[in-house]
């Protein structure tokens, strides 16, 4: 078995190269056009540029190994101790060609390059459209010796792959983190731009920017498209700060609390009467801006709170009845919503036998409405958060927090 062989990981470090793809993706976010930017939703925007920029790490696919069809060649055995020839003269001599193909998925570059830890024996292969060729060339017909020797290639291989797990994954990791830190920074600054703009009292004139983006240098070919912006230009709106949120829900959780700790004093209670108790609660830290049945967008709300004339947090209140009913609350939530309205709560009531069950059913449910984007996280096992775009624009983003408690019961 002899030729000319093609190393892998020879081609540069694996340290450097990642920090270059990472530096291009910085660069995107500094190249985009600013009103593009600033419109599209920044969930859709850092999943392109994950999409585009990340490293998938690379697995073999083994169980899905062939062999190409062998070709006679000429082989130069010169050198070769077992051949014997005369001093200054070629041997040559009539073999086979073939390759065993290995399909593989992941970013084809890892296969270039060096890990931090290597040999000085790098194992030999060539890489094309998602396929790795180990060549092999033979003059006896001895096919344990090709077993043997493709068994080593293989496992040589996957040692490379292992040796740079650490660095795919914390490029990973920081890159998904530089990115999102990049487009707030350049946010605020495009936004401090604009109020600079504004405070001098003078009409803008805005630059005509082509309404494209600018190809990178991918790693892989990108299966997410680069999110679209509305037409018209960036206007900024006013928003909840999260502290704010979190002290809403935390507000709501306590009642929650105190419902169980006074059962009989809830057990017969329905929707409305609940909601009342919740509103009485919110009011002792909102000076009366929380309001029940309000009307808000298109229709009303079970509780909405409200500061300057803004809506600043909707939630809807419900007894647990099941999925339909669940995707039915979520599309009513949605509709009471405007688009500066971007936080929102399920309040959640359950007065089944199995609230664990219940919980379980939560994440799967929530999920299946045509509106749900991701998952942003969990509180204990009773709070869920998600994030959702409007009914009429994919770049609105509300995020939706469903928070179940068990009640009593009259029977119970």
């Amino acid at each position: 078995m002899r030729g000319e062989r093609q190393y892998l990981f020879m081609k540069g470090e694996l340290g450097p190269t990642l920090d270059n793809v990472r530096k291009k993706a910085l660069e995107e976010v500094e190249a985009m056009d600013a009103n593009r930017l600033l419109q599209v939703s920044e969930t859709d925007l850092v999943d392109y540029l994950m999409d585009q920029y990340s490293v998938e790490p690379i697995c073999l696919t083994k169980d899905q190994m062939y062999v190409t069809e062998p070709k006679e060649v000429d082989i130069d055995v010169t050198g070769d101790p077992r051949r014997f020839t005369f001093p200054g003269e070629r041997a040559i001599m009539r073999g086979v060609a073939f390759s065993v193909v290995v399909p593989f998925s992941g970013t084809e570059i890892l296969f270039y390059c060096r890990p931090q830890t290597f040999t000085l024996n790098p194992p030999a292969g060539r890489v094309e459209k998602q396929n790795l060729y180990l060549d092999f060339q033979q003059i006896e017909n001895n096919g344990d010796a090709v077993k043997q020797a493709c068994d080593r290639a293989i496992a040589d291989i996957e040692q490379y792959l292992q040796n740079g797990e650490a660095q795919v994954k914390q490029h990973n990791e920081k890159l998904e983190q530089d990115v999102r830190q990049a487009i707030a920074r350049r946010k605020k600054r495009l936004l401090d731009n604009q109020g600079l703009v504004s405070s001098l009292g003078l009409p803008v004139k805005r630059r005509d920017v082509p309404d494209t983006y600018s190809i990178p240098m991918k790693p892989r070919k990108p299966r997410i498209q680069p999110p679209t912006a509305p037409a018209g230009a960036f206007k900024p709106e006013p928003a909840l700060p999260e502290a704010e949120y979190e002290h809403i829900l935390e507000i709501l959780g306590n009642m929650a609390v105190a419902m169980e700790r006074s059962p009989r004093t809830f057990a017969k209670l329905d929707e409305e009467e609940i909601r009342d108790h919740f509103l009485v609660q919110l009011n002792g830290h909102y000076e009366g801006q929380a309001s029940g049945e309000t009307f808000n967008y298109e229709g009303k709300t079970d509780i909405l709170i409200r500061h300057e004339g803004r809506t600043v947090f909707i939630a809807e209140c419900k007894f647990w009845k099941g999925e339909k009913a669940l995707l039915e609350t979520i599309d009513q939530l949605l509709g009471y919503t405007s688009w500066r309205d971007t936080k929102t709560a399920i309040v959640l009531f359950n007065r089944t036998k199995n609230f664990s069950n219940v919980l379980g059913q939560i994440p799967e449910v929530v999920a299946k409405h045509p509106n749900f984007k991701k998952v942003l996280g969990k509180r204990g096992e009773t709070q869920f958060r998600y994030l959702f775009h409007h009914r009429d624009d994919k770049n609105r983003e509300l995020t939706v927090t469903v928070l179940a408690f068990d009640v009593p019961s009259p029977e119970g």
